[in-house]
Formats: C-alpha cells, structure tokens, sequence
C-alpha cells in the first residue's frame, strides 16, 4: 500500500492537481444543481443499477448477460438527456445567468416582482368574487409531469389572464395554473392529492391539492377558497391562510427572493450580501 501511495505522489504534479480540482468543482456544481430535484432519486438509482451490474459481471462471469449490458449502454447515453431534461434545462439556464452577470441580473429581478403582483392583485380580485383558484409557481424540482396533463399556453403571467382563466364555467377553472419563472406554461392541470388535512379536518379537495404537490416538490401554491374566498399559501406539506393581497405579496417576494438568491453564483450572492449589509 505504501509503495502504491509513493508512485502515486512522484507522479503527480501540477496539471494533475489542476485537473482533479477541475472534475471534482464540475461534478460539485452538477450535485448542487439537483439537490433536492427528482433527479436525485433518478440519479441513485442509475448508481445502484450501475454498481450491481460491475460486481456481477466481475464476480459470476456472466457471457450473456455482459452482452446485453454492454449493448445497453448507447440506449441508456439517449436516455439520459431525455429523463434529466428539465434539470439540464435549468442548468443551461443558471450557466447562462451567470455569465449574464449584472445585465440579467435588474431584468430578471423586475419580471420576478411583476409575476408576484400580478398573481396577488388576481388572487385579491378572485377572493373577493368568491372565484376559486390555484396556483403553483414552480421552482427548483421541476413539475413537467403535471404540466402534462394540463393544456400548453406559455403565456405572460398577467392579472386579465389569471381571472379569465379562473372565470366560473370556463373550460380550465377547474384545474391549476402552472407558473416557471415567468411565464403561465400551463392551465387545468391535475395535481396529486394530499393523504393528510395540514392540520384542517375542514379543506376541500382544491385545497388537498395544493398541500400534495409541495409534498412531493420544492414548489409554492397559492389557492383561493370558492366557497369563503380565503386565500392561502402552501409549501413543504404546510399551509399559511388568511392571507390579504399586502400578506400574500410578502410571502410570495420572501419565496421567489430565496429561490433567487441560490441561483445566484458564489460571487454575486457575497457582492449582495455586502450591498444590503451597508
């Protein structure tokens, strides 16, 4: 062993150390990009098929099948971009906000506050109407599974939208509206029901609604109760009620702010930090 580890370090040098340092940062920022996305639960069991495949075929010597793994491996290299799609996508993405750097960064923050008040000026109009509604604002687990079963619109997040969409006896006001960054991607979407009451023996099925997809992902829902007009805010399993349009938009900014701080590189995040902290 510690001949192995002397031949190892007299051939190491510089370049090699740049290079390991290279790999391990890339496959660091990869781990960072999908944390707490479905991709982990994907990606491990890729590893555990991965693992129990080399130790079979090198322990039982199997012929047959060494064959057919070996001739999986292209279908598996197609597939791959196909199922991590939405987490690629959103990697391309932050590459490419981050390279933006302060050119993206005004924009970016002025479509995120015009996305917040235009669903809280639609959900204040709505309670008072006693129109229900609800809303899931995607952000980092990607929710392309629900917006599936919905139809496409990919549409500009606006008030008049929302409330035509939310509008009693219209072919979508049953459904959920699916929002990503800043644009509505999808209406009349169907979202898993929750197994628990968060807390509420009372909540109907719109409300179940919104507390199962923040079981299963990072997103924030905004619903609107058609029969007393309250509105309420779930995430992680829970729900905040009783909200006004002033509330709403406070816990919705506190949302999208921390969402948006993360995306941020290193570099920027600290820059901020240092800015507000004067």
């Amino acid at each position: 062993m510690t001949d192995v580890l002397s031949t190892l370090l007299l051939r190491l040098n510089w370049t090699s150390v740049i290079d390991i340092l290279l790999v391990s940062l890339i496959f660091y920022w990869v781990f960072t990009l999908i944390q707490g996305t479905q991709a982990v639960q994907l990606l491990r069991g890729i590893i555990v098929i991965v693992v129990v495949t080399v130790v079979i075929t090198n322990i039982f010597q199997l012929t047959a099948f060494s064959w057919l793994i070996r001739n999986s491996l292209p279908a598996l290299l197609v597939a791959i971009p196909v199922v991590f799609q939405p987490e690629l996508r959103r990697l391309l993405e932050r590459l490419g906000r981050s390279t933006g750097g302060f050119l993206s960064l005004r924009s970016r923050e002025t479509a995120l506050r015009q996305v917040i008040e235009a669903v809280a000026q639609a959900c204040s109009q709505l309670s008072l109407a006693r129109h229900g509604a609800l809303i899931v604002l995607e952000r980092e687990t990607g929710l392309q599974e629900i917006i599936e079963t919905g139809v496409r619109l990919n549409a500009e997040v606006s008030r008049e939208l929302l409330l035509t969409i939310f509008f009693p006896n219209t072919a979508l006001h049953d459904g959920a509206v699916v929002i990503r960054e800043d644009r509505i991607v999808a209406a009349g979407c169907v979202l898993p029901l929750s197994a628990t009451n968060g807390g509420d023996r009372h909540l109907g099925t719109r409300h179940r609604a919104a507390l199962g997809v923040t079981e299963s992902s990072d997103a924030v829902t905004v619903v609107v109760s058609e029969e007393t007009g309250i509105i309420s805010i779930a995430h992680n399993g829970r729900m905040i009620r009783r909200l006004d349009e002033r509330r709403l938009v406070k816990v919705l900014t506190a949302f999208y702010r921390a969402q948006f701080e993360e995306s941020l590189p290193g570099w920027l995040q600290r820059l901020r930090r240092s800015a507000n902290s004067k």
